[in-house]
């Protein structure tokens, strides 16, 4: 798989630019704040539907636009296919493929596959669990692009189910004006009565989409296990022994109840769901209390650690840059091994190794079909990724060989 071109309409800092890219390397050279980076957010977020820089579309479209556009044709197999997104702040995005419109945006999911090492990926060692939930949710899409609408299906029970819950918590506490707005319909509609009956119902929606997402992640933390540690020790074969372990507080919570105890074997999917079930049941109480709901993949980690400790705590600065590289490269291996390569693009992450770490990782991802890298000057790009060169100044992109 490879990009054979991009264009960018309004999007970042260009109003307009169109690329013709080739298999192997490319690399954008430029000063900070030139532009290079938007040029490879932009493909990460054809991928993706996300950016790997902010948390809304918004910062996406160019200052005084209304949208952005972002299109890219796709080689795969000999087959080619032209993926564009409009980006609406504000709005629902559109996707259309091969010019034709998409029911949905994320319909377009998975037509590119990308990796994306980036220095916020340091965030995956040193950051909040949220960050390692986005790891892994992002690669189940690529994978599985359905997994993008059990995600979204999750997503919007909870919701649902947190406004229940914030209001039934202030009128427990005869604070029912102090209720947020948009919870008022959600009460009115089922009437404190109700409360109790109405939670029931979303708990059987919660545990079947979590339980599903729970499932998957855990499988795929399986997968990935291996993968990291081969991964890791290539990088950095010195720095010990690295290990990775999903975290779930729903599976925590049953565990602890002596009429649910640990997985039994079966399906896991279905012992997920159980277990979801128990610690549901388990922290109602607290939850009515609070106005949140305590369980669910919204609130799993993936525990990493380091010569048996948490790497987030005791992982120095290039073992955490080295372990969240690890993690890139099996991501990297694990779509590799579903056939075909992704796009790696290494956005300005060079500059952050030592010269060793530097060698290691240009020798693993040199046989990539294409490699796409951002540089802040040349020296920083390894003698062994050598291929096309632009020079991006200005927002002008100019192929210099």
């Amino acid at each position: 798989m490879y990009v054979a071109s991009l264009s960018l309409t309004d999007f970042r800092s260009y109003a307009g630019v169109e690329l013709e890219l080739e298999p192997g390397v490319s690399a954008f050279i430029g000063a900070n704040g030139q532009g290079k980076t938007n040029l490879v957010e932009a493909l990460g977020y054809v991928a993706t539907h996300t950016s790997h820089r902010v948390a809304t579309d918004a910062p996406l479209v160019r200052h005084g636009a209304q949208r952005a556009i972002v299109r890219a044709a796709v080689v795969r197999d000999g087959r080619r296919a032209l993926i564009e997104l409009e980006i609406n702040p504000g709005r629902a995005n559109r996707a259309r493929v091969n010019r034709a419109l998409m029911p949905r945006p994320r319909d377009a999911l998975g037509l590119l596959r990308t990796v994306l090492f980036a220095p916020e990926d340091i965030a995956l060692v040193k950051g909040d669990p949220a960050e390692r939930r986005r790891y892994l949710d992002e690669l189940l899409i690529a994978r599985a692009p359905r997994f993008a609408g059990v995600r979204a299906d999750y997503e919007r029970v909870l919701r649902q189910r947190n406004a229940l819950l914030r209001s039934a918590a202030a009128a427990r506490s005869g604070r029912r004006g102090a209720r947020r707005a948009e919870d008022e319909a959600a009460f009115a509609a089922i009437g404190a009565g109700d409360v109790l009956a109405t939670l029931d119902v979303w708990d059987a929606h919660l545990v079947r989409h979590g339980a599903e997402l729970t499932a998957a992640r855990m499988e795929l933390v399986d997968a990935l296990r291996s993968l990291t540690a081969k991964a890791y020790a290539a990088l950095a074969p010195s720095s010990g022994a690295v290990d990775l372990e999903y975290r779930s507080a729903a599976v925590d919570a049953a565990a602890a109840a002596p009429s649910t105890g640990g997985p039994g074997g079966g399906d896991r999917r279905e012992a997920v769901a159980e277990w979801l079930r128990a610690a549901l049941a388990q922290a109602r109480q607290a939850e009515l209390e609070r106005g949140v709901t305590l369980v669910g993949p919204h609130r799993d980690d993936l525990l990493l650690t380091l010569k048996g400790m948490p790497a987030r705590g005791y992982a120095s600065h290039g073992e955490a840059w080295s372990f969240a590289l690890a993690l890139r490269l099996a991501a990297y291996e694990l779509l590799r091994a579903d056939g075909g390569d992704p796009v790696l693009i290494l956005d300005d992450v060079f500059a952050e190794l030592d010269h060793d770490r530097r060698r290691r990782l240009a020798e693993i991802v040199a046989p990539a079909e294409q490699v796409l890298i951002t540089a802040a000057v040349p020296d920083d790009v390894p003698d062994e990724l050598s291929g096309a060169r632009f020079d991006v100044t200005g927002g002008c992109v100019t192929r210099v060989r």
